[in-house]
């Protein structure tokens, strides 16, 4: 009878130190739809006509560069 209530009162804490873990559907979702707007923030940030042409200079420099 002892050892019952031993292996009863183990199987309880461990139910409760095991936890979540993990993320479920729904913030997943939401990870990505975050995603998905910081990309499309970064994209018209580095296709934006300043920046565009400040990355193509860096490159001509780059590719002109004497070795």
């Amino acid at each position: 009878m002892h050892r019952k209530i031993k292996e009863a009162t183990a199987v309880r804490l461990w139910g409760k130190r095991r936890g979540d873990a993990g993320m479920v559907t729904s913030e997943y979702a939401m990870g990505i739809i975050a995603a998905v707007g910081f990309a499309l923030l970064l994209y018209e940030v580095v296709t934006s006509g300043q920046v565009k042409t400040e990355l193509q200079d860096i490159v001509k420099k780059a590719l002109s560069a004497r070795m």
